[in-house]
């Protein structure tokens, strides 16, 4: 009994080693494999920057803008409107009485006749300061 009490005693913790090895060989095979796709996706990745179109596009999302090309910014109230902005609801906006065309029309005959004196002219250049185009416009 002594014998078989050993023998079992002996077995039962080279079984559990051999369950604890089992299952640190099946956690590093799940890390391989984890490994082994972020590895296909840096692949893929490297692949589509390859391409000039996509080079092109990822380009313009960051605001860069082709050789000859004039790039134009969307202000709302002075502010650039950035990526993530939203418009407003139609059915949110406040009730405007319509007016005929003609009013519309009629009121821009009358302001082409009488344009408004002190405004300032537009301004020539954009990167120019106040006091630049102040001076120019004495």
């Amino acid at each position: 009994m002594l014998v078989l009490a050993v023998l079992a005693v002996s077995y039962a913790s080279s079984m559990r080693a051999f369950l604890h090895q089992r299952a640190e060989i099946a956690e590093l095979k799940a890390q391989i494999d984890e490994r082994k796709a972020a590895i296909d996706d840096l692949e893929r990745e490297k692949k589509r920057w390859q391409d000039p179109a996509f080079v092109q596009s990822q380009a313009r999302e960051m605001g860069y803008v082709m050789r000859g090309e004039t790039p134009f910014v969307v202000l709302k109230d002075g502010e650039p409107l950035t990526t993530g902005a939203t418009l407003s609801d139609p059915d949110d906006l406040p009730e405007r009485t319509p007016t005929a065309w003609w009013v519309d029309a009629w009121s821009s005959v009358e302001l082409a006749g009488h344009p408004p004196k002190d405004e300032p002219p537009p301004a020539t250049t954009i990167d120019g300061s106040a006091e630049e185009q102040d001076e120019e416009t004495e």
